[in-house]
């Protein structure tokens, strides 16, 4: 068997999984902000105003 053609694929396999987990995370991160963003009241301040 051709081992370091196996290694290779293998390093690049786990390279693969570690970026989707990390770029997961981002995205993860950024729509709970949007969620968070979306769900906050309108501000009080157009209230006084009006």
């Amino acid at each position: 068997m051709n081992y370091p053609i196996v290694i290779g694929v293998a390093l690049l396999v786990v390279i693969l999984i570690a970026y989707l987990i990390k770029r997961n995370q981002k995205d993860k991160k950024e729509f709970e902000e949007e969620v968070i963003q979306s769900e906050l009241p309108p501000e009080k301040d157009d209230k006084e105003n009006s």
